[in-house]
Protein backbone atom coordinates (compact mmCIF):
# COMPACT_ATOMS: atom_id res chain seq x y z
CA UNK A 1 0.00 0.00 0.00
CA UNK A 2 1.65 3.18 -0.73
CA UNK A 3 2.47 6.28 1.92
CA UNK A 4 0.22 9.08 2.12
CA UNK A 5 1.43 12.49 1.63
CA UNK A 6 2.41 13.61 5.10
CA UNK A 7 1.24 17.61 5.63
CA UNK A 8 4.03 19.96 6.87
CA UNK A 9 4.54 20.62 10.61
CA UNK A 10 6.55 22.82 12.58
CA UNK A 11 8.85 25.45 10.96
CA UNK A 12 6.65 25.13 7.59
CA UNK A 13 3.66 26.96 8.84
CA UNK A 14 2.94 30.32 8.20
CA UNK A 15 2.00 32.95 10.32
CA UNK A 16 -1.68 32.26 10.38
CA UNK A 17 -1.05 28.59 11.14
CA UNK A 18 -1.75 26.94 7.93
CA UNK A 19 0.69 24.78 5.81
CA UNK A 20 2.74 27.48 3.97
CA UNK A 21 2.62 27.46 0.49
CA UNK A 22 2.10 29.82 -3.18
CA UNK A 23 -0.48 32.71 -3.31
CA UNK A 24 -3.09 31.01 -5.08
CA UNK A 25 -6.10 32.20 -7.80
CA UNK A 26 -8.83 31.96 -7.03
CA UNK A 27 -9.50 28.77 -9.59
CA UNK A 28 -6.69 26.88 -7.65
CA UNK A 29 -7.83 27.70 -4.50
CA UNK A 30 -11.08 25.70 -5.13
CA UNK A 31 -8.58 23.21 -6.41
CA UNK A 32 -6.90 23.10 -3.37
CA UNK A 33 -9.29 23.00 -1.03
CA UNK A 34 -10.50 19.93 -2.29
CA UNK A 35 -7.01 18.38 -2.23
CA UNK A 36 -6.89 19.84 1.04
CA UNK A 37 -9.33 18.19 2.22
CA UNK A 38 -8.20 14.90 1.66
CA UNK A 39 -4.95 16.07 3.34
CA UNK A 40 -6.40 16.66 6.08
CA UNK A 41 -8.13 13.48 6.18
CA UNK A 42 -4.88 11.90 6.08
CA UNK A 43 -3.02 14.10 8.27
CA UNK A 44 -5.89 13.47 11.04
CA UNK A 45 -5.33 9.44 10.78
CA UNK A 46 -1.23 10.14 10.84
CA UNK A 47 -2.08 12.46 14.02
CA UNK A 48 -1.14 15.50 12.29
CA UNK A 49 -2.79 18.51 14.16
CA UNK A 50 -2.65 21.21 10.97
CA UNK A 51 -5.29 21.33 8.31
CA UNK A 52 -6.16 23.02 5.19
CA UNK A 53 -9.12 25.50 4.88
CA UNK A 54 -11.98 23.66 2.82
CA UNK A 55 -13.52 26.27 0.73
CA UNK A 56 -16.80 26.16 1.83
CA UNK A 57 -15.79 28.53 4.78
CA UNK A 58 -13.30 31.25 3.25
CA UNK A 59 -16.26 33.74 3.22
CA UNK A 60 -16.95 32.93 7.17
CA UNK A 61 -13.67 31.93 9.12
CA UNK A 62 -9.81 32.80 9.35
CA UNK A 63 -6.69 30.56 8.12
CA UNK A 64 -6.26 31.24 11.89
CA UNK A 65 -8.91 29.67 12.54
CA UNK A 66 -9.62 27.21 10.35
CA UNK A 67 -6.17 25.96 9.86
CA UNK A 68 -6.61 24.30 13.47
CA UNK A 69 -9.73 22.69 12.57
CA UNK A 70 -10.87 19.34 10.37
CA UNK A 71 -13.34 19.97 7.25
CA UNK A 72 -16.06 19.03 9.41
CA UNK A 73 -15.43 21.18 11.92
CA UNK A 74 -14.23 24.33 10.15
CA UNK A 75 -18.53 23.81 8.75
CA UNK A 76 -19.41 23.56 12.44
CA UNK A 77 -17.51 26.83 13.06
CA UNK A 78 -18.60 28.36 9.99
CA UNK A 79 -22.27 27.51 10.87
CA UNK A 80 -21.87 28.92 14.61
CA UNK A 81 -20.57 32.34 12.89
CA UNK A 82 -24.04 32.53 11.21
CA UNK A 83 -25.99 31.68 13.71
CA UNK A 84 -24.25 34.29 16.08
CA UNK A 85 -24.36 37.05 13.24
CA UNK A 86 -27.95 36.55 12.50
CA UNK A 87 -30.39 39.50 13.57
CA UNK A 88 -33.32 39.13 15.93
CA UNK A 89 -35.62 36.54 14.42
CA UNK A 90 -34.76 37.02 10.78
CA UNK A 91 -35.04 40.76 11.31
CA UNK A 92 -32.54 42.91 8.88
CA UNK A 93 -30.71 44.50 11.66
CA UNK A 94 -27.90 43.81 12.86
CA UNK A 95 -27.18 41.26 15.48
CA UNK A 96 -26.40 42.75 18.92
CA UNK A 97 -23.25 43.18 20.59
CA UNK A 98 -22.55 39.62 23.26
CA UNK A 99 -24.82 37.55 20.03
CA UNK A 100 -22.76 33.97 20.66
CA UNK A 101 -23.53 30.44 19.58
CA UNK A 102 -21.51 27.43 20.14
CA UNK A 103 -20.55 24.36 18.90
CA UNK A 104 -18.77 21.07 20.13
CA UNK A 105 -16.58 18.98 17.61
CA UNK A 106 -18.48 15.49 16.14
CA UNK A 107 -15.92 14.32 14.95
CA UNK A 108 -12.83 15.09 17.46
CA UNK A 109 -12.89 14.67 21.38
CA UNK A 110 -11.47 17.89 23.18
CA UNK A 111 -12.85 20.50 20.50
CA UNK A 112 -14.91 23.04 21.03
CA UNK A 113 -16.11 27.12 20.22
CA UNK A 114 -17.86 29.91 19.69
CA UNK A 115 -18.32 32.79 17.59
CA UNK A 116 -19.32 36.10 19.83
CA UNK A 117 -20.45 39.32 18.05
CA UNK A 118 -17.98 42.06 20.01
CA UNK A 119 -18.43 45.22 17.88
CA UNK A 120 -20.92 46.66 15.69
CA UNK A 121 -19.86 49.43 12.74
CA UNK A 122 -23.38 50.27 11.20
CA UNK A 123 -22.12 53.35 9.02
CA UNK A 124 -18.89 52.04 7.43
CA UNK A 125 -17.81 54.68 4.78
CA UNK A 126 -18.78 52.49 2.01
CA UNK A 127 -22.65 51.82 2.68
CA UNK A 128 -21.87 48.54 4.58
CA UNK A 129 -23.05 47.21 7.70
CA UNK A 130 -20.03 46.11 9.63
CA UNK A 131 -19.56 43.87 12.61
CA UNK A 132 -16.32 42.17 14.82
CA UNK A 133 -16.77 38.27 15.74
CA UNK A 134 -14.30 37.25 18.29
CA UNK A 135 -13.96 33.43 17.21
CA UNK A 136 -12.37 31.18 20.58
CA UNK A 137 -11.42 27.74 19.74
CA UNK A 138 -10.40 25.39 22.48
CA UNK A 139 -8.50 22.28 20.81
CA UNK A 140 -7.44 19.99 23.50
CA UNK A 141 -7.09 22.26 25.70
CA UNK A 142 -4.98 25.01 23.42
CA UNK A 143 -7.26 28.05 22.76
CA UNK A 144 -6.94 30.20 20.20
CA UNK A 145 -8.67 33.39 19.40
CA UNK A 146 -8.90 35.15 16.36
CA UNK A 147 -10.80 38.56 15.84
CA UNK A 148 -12.84 38.80 12.24
CA UNK A 149 -14.37 42.00 10.25
CA UNK A 150 -17.69 41.20 8.66
CA UNK A 151 -19.63 43.09 6.58
CA UNK A 152 -23.16 42.80 4.23
CA UNK A 153 -24.89 45.35 2.33
CA UNK A 154 -28.27 46.77 3.93
CA UNK A 155 -30.72 44.33 2.87
CA UNK A 156 -28.48 41.44 3.10
CA UNK A 157 -29.14 38.64 4.54
CA UNK A 158 -25.72 37.04 5.55
CA UNK A 159 -22.21 39.16 6.52
CA UNK A 160 -18.97 37.91 4.92
CA UNK A 161 -15.38 38.20 6.29
CA UNK A 162 -13.73 41.08 5.15
CA UNK A 163 -10.25 41.54 4.20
Amino acid sequence: MPSLPSVPTGSSKSSDGCPKGKSKSEGSAVLGGLIGQGLGRAAGSAGVSSYFPISEVAGTLTNAIACKLDPAEQKQAANATIEATRGEAGDAAPPPVGASSSWTSETRENVSGTSTVVARNDNDQAGLQCITVSDVIIVNGEETTANKRMCRKPGQARYALMA
